[in-house]
């Protein structure tokens, strides 16, 4: 279980990292991505885009545990 924790915590430490690089090609900006912007406040619900990460985590954890 540890080791999958640190694999999953160096795997959002990369993210985080490449994420001006990820920005640009068009992750964050993907359909189904909303931004609701108002005078006071904006929202952004990332929809597509954790759904897309969640796929790949899930594949990747499969893989260890094969």
């Amino acid at each position: 279980m540890s080791r999958i924790l640190i694999i999953v915590g160096l795997f959002v430490v990369a993210v985080g990292i490449l994420w001006p690089w990820l920005a640009r090609i068009g992750l964050g900006r993907l359909p189904g991505d909303f931004l609701i912007e108002r005078e006071n406040f904006s929202i952004y619900i990332p929809i597509t885009t954790g759904l897309l990460f969640s796929i790949l985590l899930s594949v990747m954890l499969w893989l260890l545990s094969r």
